[in-house]
């Protein structure tokens, strides 16, 4: 079953803050978003491996976060991504039988900085890494950013992101001051200020591929430090570790590393209607 969301057209001048509020509104249950680095797939792979997922029950696609990405291919992915979703949807139309409404999945930018956006997206992580040790990730790629996002009427979701320990890559090259798993009290003062600085998502990464994922302590404490949706992510790779993020408090689980293992996407497909069903708690 895919579950869709449907985005009103672009001229629509209700349109802007949909997706904003369809991210950041908590439910009763975590939902899972997958991650599409284009540096690492084609943009026909992608599609594919997009689609997988929105069968399998993923709420929304982001697409980004490797420091190989370019606006070439994260343009093209997005556009391959946008066009397997809406096929789909023309082909629930034609089928007399079928019942549902479907729409589109969100497509979101989670970009590595300015030079890696697309204005076919249907809105964009305006993210700040909180805990770099470099004035680039902190304010410095938003303010070259901030002009293509406005041109391109991109809807922004302003997110406070936290890269812990492992870190991976993303670490590195944020030049991050990694948190600890065991700093409980530094990440609550870290979700606090994403709260107080008007952020409306918070983000937990302990890195792509990490060898773990966020400890469950780190999620538990800044769940209950702010009023913000919890995204964690890196490191989560079963539906043990997915399930283990849920009950500390996760209100989103990003997968994205794990996908591009699968060569055949109806295995992808299987593997993550189990972890998406583990979440359900």
């Amino acid at each position: 079953m895919i579950q869709l969301y449907r985005i009103p057209p672009d001229n629509d001048t209700g349109a802007m803050g949909l997706i904003r509020d369809y991210v950041c509104n908590t439910t009763n249950q975590a939902r899972h978003a997958i991650l599409i680095d284009p540096a690492d797939q084609t943009p026909e792979i992608a599609a594919n491996r997009a689609m997988a997922a929105a069968h399998a029950g993923s709420s929304m696609i982001l697409v980004g976060g490797s420091s190989d990405t370019d606006m070439e291919n994260v343009h093209g992915t997005i556009v391959a991504i946008k066009e397997a979703l809406e096929l789909v949807d023309w082909a629930a139309s034609q089928d007399s039988e079928e019942s549902r409404s479907f729409g589109q999945i969100p497509v979101i930018l989670f970009p590595q900085g300015a030079a890696a956006l697309s204005p076919s997206a249907d809105a964009i992580t305006f993210m700040m890494l909180m805990n770099s040790t470099d004035p680039r990730f902190l304010i410095g790629e938003q303010v070259k950013g901030a002009p293509f996002v406005r041109k391109a009427g991109i809807e922004a979701i302003p997110m406070g992101y936290l890269i812990c320990s492992p870190g991976g890559k993303a670490g590195k090259v944020g030049k991050a001051d990694l948190v600890m798993p065991d700093e409980t009290e530094r990440v609550a003062s870290y979700a606090m200020t994403a709260e107080f600085l008007g952020f409306q998502i918070f983000y937990l990464e302990a890195g792509s591929g990490a060898s773990e994922p966020v400890s469950p302590s780190l999620i538990l404490a800044a769940k209950n430090a702010c009023n913000l949706p919890i995204i964690v992510g890196g490191g989560i790779r079963d539906q043990e570790s997915a399930k283990a993020a849920c009950e500390a408090g996760a209100d989103w689980i990003i997968t994205g590393n794990i996908t591009e293992e699968y060569d055949d996407a109806s295995e992808l497909q299987r593997d993550l209607a189990e972890m998406i069903s583990s979440m359900r708690l």
